[in-house]
């Protein structure tokens, strides 16, 4: 997958100065993670699904942001309401094996 952060610094908005560089990775990851929802990104770097559209245009290439959007358009497991409440982790249980 295609999903490298670019160094982009002359078309930053504002939002991007109060994150550093590890947040902005993190957030780029919890973005792309199907099992993440939007409000857990919010609850946790005060950025809502538009803002995070938004980071993601700006710090993606465009294809990889194409790929993005339309991996995570309309994803039940992006957004709380629409997850089934049988789905109370952010993550595969198979993913932190030990």
């Amino acid at each position: 997958m295609d999903n490298k952060v670019s160094t982009q610094s002359q078309s930053q908005a504002p939002v991007d100065a109060a994150i550093n560089a590890s947040e902005l990775s993190r957030i780029v990851e919890m973005a792309w993670e199907d099992r993440t929802p939007f409000e857990a990104i919010e609850r946790g770097f005060g950025l809502n699904e538009s803002a995070v559209i938004s980071l993601m245009r700006r710090n993606l290439k465009p294809r990889s942001f194409r790929l993005w959007r339309k991996r995570v358009n309309g994803r039940k497991t992006k957004h709380l309401e629409l997850r089934s409440p049988d789905v109370n982790r952010g993550y595969c249980p198979t993913q932190y094996k030990r």
